[in-house]
């Protein structure tokens, strides 16, 4: 079987799979998981092949006119390089993961014949676009995804805080999607072509009229779908959702399709300075406000979902200065270890019942009763904050690394101040997220109060998915040098000046946060622990979903309550009533764009109601109350017509002779 031919069934089989598990859901439910998985499994088993018969060498390109348009066409096209064929093997892993995490972990989930069949599709529209060589072709796979992740999101409709979330994340991503498709319009206009290989090839010749409107208006499209600031408000509210989706959409879809849109057309956003530093800028403020916001969280999936932010911020600042190697390598190893930290999550809140940091801090013994979840999102977090041997270590080096090869001006056509403000910005996130990855350790596994709930061993299934992906999240780092013929040749080693200044400071992020931590826990052991409650039996969708119900107020406007305990207050200071409500965004962009539509919209219906209806009333009353009028003349007594008669002959007749005597 040729290359081509196993690359398209990639994203075809889990497409399949969808199909006929929302076919065959109701009907035949024996054949649900096994529709989930297969596909799935299969559809990873060929994007490994793909990798390995693509080599890191030249990119495998296929296509076929997929109808005539008469002006720029459109085709069914292939374009896998290296990048192509590394994200197709995470998006497979992780997806795969997911798959068959659900099946313990809603497995008595009403609704997961149609949960598994979306799950699917959002899978196959992923690799959608990671192969697709045709900008149109790739936009399908990007709106997919779109309505696939309203779907999800809103799993647990029956809470009003999902039904808003599923809302907020469409609406706010279909914002930069407007902006995004018009760029893509205008790109393929100034080249000529939707393919991407001849896109390419026009920039490298000079061929665009635009580049910098082309990037700024790409660039909205990204920031919406990787939840870049200022369109990255959707991404916490998001965390209603099943534990499962939240980490299929923060490791290898959704929000991964973005940066590497972006890496797949780095040239584009190249050929403007000025994109790449609005770019560069982006991703600081990102990284910044979102580390912030994380140490301020009581809500453990909020907490990931803020420093998914940060990371993709990360990726997005290697972009700013060039580095598609960089983005890439740690798009790949986020995807690992985050995938990790939201499935163990997912233990966590099934084993305690809440999804609470503020709970599971007042819980004694909770790490005896999830000892995989212990162990494996020990070494998640590790790898998130850089820790070296550790995955991250490596991936976030090679950004901040890139960082300082363009600031000491190593780098021609890229701004040197692209390069330090990444750099700078990204030492400070390297800081807070050595912080809030602490944080988040010692307020899971370390609480003290009554002992955790005892609901027995988590399913196989889950259980084993943590180990099998903490096996990347430790080692993928050394991967870089077997690897380097998928990433352009790059050399990715680590710099010694950025690899002691970023560790350094992830380690003193958390030595602060654990000093906190015992302070404020010996205050809060003056203050008398009530007992934890046990949440009844049930599966952890459920008792996820009533967590989600009971924790409302993480996904709203409002704080949380003050907890003594929490090292996060101390740290922040006065600054932790806003980090923990986002920096009131959500209230700013209400005020600004929220309500002036909804007084426009009120002023509409207004003059609708009131205007035009009054005006349509009125033209139909008058018409109506003439024949009213006439209907009355309509006796049928034939001496009033008579009457009628002559008194109007008089009339007309004195008007005759008084026109005439006038005359």
């Amino acid at each position: 079987m040729t290359t081509t031919t196993l690359a398209v069934l990639v994203p075809l089989l889990p497409f399949l799979g969808a199909a006929a598990g929302l076919l065959l859901g109701r009907t035949a439910p024996g054949f649900v998981r096994p529709l989930a998985v297969l596909p799935t499994l299969t559809a990873f088993a060929l994007a490994v092949l793909v990798a390995v018969r693509q080599g890191g060498g030249r990119s495998i390109d296929a296509a076929t006119e997929l109808t005539p348009t008469g002006s720029v066409p459109i085709e069914l096209a292939l374009h896998i390089d290296g990048f192509a064929a590394l994200v197709a093997v995470l998006v497979g892993l992780v997806a795969t993961c997911v798959q068959i995490y659900s099946t313990g972990y809603l497995r008595d989930d009403p609704r997961y014949p149609s949960y598994s069949a979306l799950v699917s599709l959002f899978t196959s529209a992923m690799l959608l676009v990671v192969y697709s060589g045709d900008l149109m072709v790739l936009l399908v796979g990007w709106e997919i995804m779109g309505i696939c992740s309203y779907f999800l999101v809103g799993h647990y409709w029956e809470t009003p805080e999902a039904r808003a979330a599923s809302i907020k994340a469409f609406l706010v991503t279909k914002l930069g999607d407007v902006p995004f498709l018009i760029g893509i319009f205008a790109l393929a206009m100034d080249a000529g072509s939707f393919r991407i290989t001849t896109v390419l090839g026009a920039v490298a010749s000079g061929g665009l009229d635009h580049p910098t409107l082309i990037a700024l208006l790409l660039l909205a499209g990204v920031a919406g779908k990787s939840a870049q600031f200022p369109l990255h408000t959707w991404l916490p509210d998001a965390m209603a959702g099943p534990t499962p989706v939240s980490a299929l959409i923060h490791a290898a879809t959704m929000v991964a399709a973005g940066v590497y849109f972006i890496a797949r057309l780095l040239p584009v956003f190249a050929a403007s300075s000025a994109a790449l530093l609005v770019m560069a800028v982006m991703a600081a403020v990102t990284m910044l406000g979102s580390g912030l916001a994380a140490l301020a969280q009581d809500d453990i999936k909020r907490v990931l979902a803020y420093s998914t932010i940060g990371q993709l911020g990360y990726m997005t600042g290697a972009l700013a200065v060039g580095d598609r190697g960089a983005a890439v390598f740690h798009l790949l190893s986020h995807g690992a270890f985050k995938a990790l930290l939201f499935l163990a999550a997912g233990v966590i809140i099934h084993a305690a019942g809440s999804n609470s940091l503020a709970a599971t801090s007042r819980m004694k013994g909770l790490r005896d009763r999830v000892p995989d979840a212990y162990w494996t999102m020990t070494v998640a977090l590790l790898a998130l904050a850089a820790i070296p041997p550790f995955s991250g270590f490596f991936t976030k080096e090679a950004v901040l690394g890139a960082a300082e090869h363009v600031a000491t001006g190593h780098a021609e056509g890229i701004p040197g101040a692209a390069g330090w403000i990444v750099l700078v910005a990204g030492l400070l996130t390297a800081l807070l997220t050595g912080a809030y990855a602490m944080r988040l350790w010692l307020r899971a596994f370390h609480g003290r109060g009554a002992e955790a709930p005892d609901h027995g061993k988590q399913p196989l299934a889950m259980n084993a998915v943590l180990w099998l992906l903490a096996v990347p999240s430790l080692a993928f780092g050394l991967a870089a040098g077997p690897l380097s013929d998928w990433f352009d040749g790059r050399d990715l080693t680590p710099t010694l000046t950025t690899s002691v200044l970023g560790t350094g400071l992830a380690l003193v992020g958390g030595l602060v946060t654990y000093g906190a931590w015992k302070h404020t826990t010996a205050l809060a052991a003056r203050v008398p622990m009530g007992a934890v409650a046990a949440h009844p039996e049930g599966d952890a969708a459920h008792v996820e979903a009533e967590a989600i119900a009971s924790h409302a107020p993480a996904y709203g406007d409002v704080a949380a309550a003050p907890d003594p305990a929490d090292p996060g207050r101390l740290l922040l200071g006065p600054l932790h009533r806003y980090a923990a409500v986002g920096f009131h965004l959500d209230a700013v962009y209400t005020t600004l764009f929220v309500r002036p539509v909804q007084a426009g919209a009120s002023l509409v219906r207004f003059l609708d109601r009131e205007v035009v209806e009054t005006y349509v009333h009125g033209a139909g009353a008058v018409p109506r109350l003439l024949g009213a009028a006439v209907r009355r003349a309509q006796t049928g007594n034939v001496q009033t017509y008579v009457s009628a008669l002559l008194a109007g002959t008089v009339v007309l007749t004195v008007a005759v002779v008084l026109v005439a005597t006038g005359a």
